[in-house]
């Protein structure tokens, strides 16, 4: 009886300490989602903003399925219909206005300012997403992706001025 009593006591402890950590805005983590669009047509080579194609579509719908348990603030895309395409059905179910951004006038700092304390998602291009994914954590360790890569997904998370950062390939 008395082991029940100490088990029952940690456990309440624990409990209680996690909320404790949860609500302290001090300890509150940034992170940020980093992807690349999804397949896009090729069948015109002269066409500069093309749709996905069929796997583009497939893909677009594993990452709603991968996104959907992930509390998302805020979505953003560039100005692109193949980029728009990719995170549309996301933005839809979670409620969210895509923000359009160009990748080369972003200022960092005010960035993550905006951001702080949130789950975001950013879709770019094979050479924007691992630059905007170096700018973040303030190091050239991402190069261009290659023209084949639609299934990398770069996390970078900050918590108390502590930056990590991986890379993941997505099962097809």
């Amino acid at each position: 009886m008395r082991l029940l009593k100490v088990l029952c006591f940690l456990f309440c402890a624990q409990v209680s300490y996690t909320q404790t950590l949860g609500s302290n805005d001090a300890l509150s983590e940034s992170v940020y989602y980093f992807i690349r669009h999804a397949e896009k047509d090729r069948s015109n080579p002269e066409n500069k903003n093309p749709e996905l194609n069929q796997q583009g579509k497939i893909r677009a719908l594993n990452w709603l399925y991968f996104f959907r348990d992930i509390p998302l603030k805020k979505i953003y895309s560039t100005n692109y219909n193949r980029t728009i395409q990719t995170v549309k059905q996301i933005a839809e179910e979670k409620k969210i206005s895509i923000s359009y951004y160009s990748p080369e006038n972003i200022d960092v700092e005010s960035f993550k300012k905006q951001n702080k304390n949130m789950s975001i998602l950013v879709v770019g291009h094979s050479n924007t997403t691992p630059e905007l994914v170096n700018l973040i954590i303030g190091e050239n360790k991402f190069e261009k992706m290659n023209d084949n890569d639609n299934s990398s997904l770069f996390v970078i998370r900050e918590l108390a001025g502590d930056v990590t950062v991986e890379r993941m390939i997505t099962k097809d």
